[in-house]
């Protein structure tokens, strides 16, 4: 079973929050054995079918978001769902941080429980970053706004020698720096908490890196005008969209000492090719970092994007499947999907 998009209970016949009719013939493909699905997700049709499957047979059930009380926890929902199976395999890591009834729920209503394949996988890179590290550990932060990874930035300081910073949220560092940022993004009302993020590093002793340059440009287009700025020399009304090429080696001597390095967040725009670079030099880094041993990480779906977009998604130790439940895991918090389990 799996949910498809969000449909907020609401049947969709087709589209990105519609049935899971697509997913069926894939899904025979990669098994190499027939798929059963049908339009429900409890209830005595479904019932039937599962009690009806023989040995090595396989049932779909519908999206599971087509009732309302799937992102609810329901526990009707959840119970109807036990009632077609003796065990259950989590295996939806991007989903693990929600508490719902398809993947914390259904589990009160199980024999057994237990992680799948994938969720054992992101778990042991994950966790491993957390709980124990190969020191000297890096993560690498980026993105557009410092409000959407406070948390995440608060809990790495916990755990990293060294943070590197890019992306557009580097600007609101910079006025708390007391920079001019120009046109670029700064979110006014997260200065002081960059700030105290920025002091708060200094005193246990976590090394934060920003950018010393940056691509400028007069508007927020791939064929815009461009040139290189130092951090301390902008002015007027050009925003920044990449860190620079000083910012990059410097960014690379910091990542070649580092032996854990997780990342999460693009340096720049890089989906504007000019103004990919420091994105798909950091991905470049990584794959170097891995070569030469050390445990590299990728989470979040712009960075995903990123390395896929550079070609080197196979050349990091691990890629996340989780947006949020790897940044919450990050955080140190608990997954409900992960918690819920018998045996992990």
């Amino acid at each position: 079973m799996s949910h498809f998009g969000r449909p907020k209970g609401e049947i969709i016949e087709t589209g990105k929050n519609g049935r899971l009719n697509p997913v069926v013939k894939p899904l025979e493909e990669l098994l190499g054995t027939p798929v059963q699905k049908i339009d429900t997700v409890i209830g005595a049709e479904a019932e039937e079918a599962a009690s009806n499957l023989g040995k090595g047979e396989v049932l779909l059930l519908e999206n599971t978001r087509f009732d309302i009380g799937e992102t609810k926890n329901d526990k009707t929902l959840a119970e109807g769902m036990g009632k077609m199976a003796d065990y259950f395999v989590m295996d939806a890591f991007g989903t693990a941080h929600r508490a719902h009834s398809s993947t914390a729920g259904v589990t009160e209503f199980m024999e057994e429980s237990a992680a799948g394949f994938l969720l054992d996988k992101e778990l042991k890179y994950l966790q491993g970053a957390v709980d124990a590290p190969v020191k000297p550990m890096m993560a690498i932060v980026g993105g557009a706004k410092v409000s959407t990874k406070i948390p995440v930035i608060e809990s790495l300081l916990e755990k990293c020698d060294t943070i590197l910073v890019g992306g557009g949220m580097i600007f609101t560092f910079y006025r708390a720096l007391g920079y001019e940022t120009g046109g670029s993004l700064v979110e006014e009302d997260i200065i002081d908490l960059a700030a105290s993020l920025l002091k708060k590093a200094e005193e246990k002793g976590v090394k934060i890196v920003l950018p010393t340059d940056v691509v400028v440009a007069d508007k927020f287009d791939n064929d815009a005008n461009s040139a290189i700025a130092k951090v301390n020399e902008m002015s007027g009304d050009w925003m920044g969209l990449d860190i620079g090429p000083e910012s990059i080696a410097l960014f690379k001597e910091e990542i070649e000492k580092c032996n854990t390095i997780v990342w999460n967040g693009p340096m720049g725009v890089f989906e504007m090719s000019n103004f990919a670079e420091g994105t798909n030099s950091v991905a470049q880094m990584l794959a170097e970092a891995t070569e030469r041993g050390a445990i590299t990480i990728v989470g979040g779906g712009d960075s995903v994007a990123a390395i896929n977009q550079a070609g080197l998604g196979d050349k990091v130790s691990h890629i996340s499947t989780g947006g949020g439940a790897s940044l919450e895991l990050l955080e140190g918090k608990t997954l409900p999907g992960v918690a819920a389990l018998s045996d992990v």
